[in-house]
């Protein structure tokens, strides 16, 4: 069994959450209402000097942009290098690391086709020589 407020209690405990709603709410209103000001404020400011400097910015943000790439490709291919060799490393010590089943099923595959193929040469070899000599 709950047991229920007074009406006194219920109506200050409304009047209490509608009082602090109304007070976050409109302080966060007058806050967007400051920064839309200061962002059009700052745009009115700043778009004459992006415009006079814009042949500079352009290309320096283009240059700028292309070392950025060029540093982060290199460290991307440096990384990849380096798990290359550790894999390769784990793999010629034998510890078996993930991959090395397939790559050693595809070397056995190409080892025996490379035999088929030699068993193959010999034959036609042995072949030509009986044609040769026939």
């Amino acid at each position: 069994m709950q047991i229920q407020p007074r009406p006194e209690q219920q109506l200050s405990r409304q009047v209490a959450k509608t009082t602090t709603a109304v007070t976050v709410g409109g302080s966060l209103m007058v806050l967007s209402g400051l920064t839309l000001a200061a962002t059009v404020i700052g745009l009115a400011i700043a778009t004459p000097l992006l415009v006079i400097f814009s042949p500079i910015l352009v290309p320096a943000v283009i240059t700028v942009g292309l070392i950025l790439a060029g540093f982060l490709a290199t460290g991307g291919f440096g990384a990849t290098a380096s798990f290359v060799f550790y894999w390769m490393y784990r793999y010629v010590t034998g510890k078996h690391p993930i991959g090395a089943s397939k790559i050693d099923y595809a070397r056995d595959k190409i080892a025996h086709a490379a035999h088929d193929v030699k068993e193959k040469a010999e034959q036609l070899g042995h072949q030509a020589g009986q044609q040769i000599k026939g």
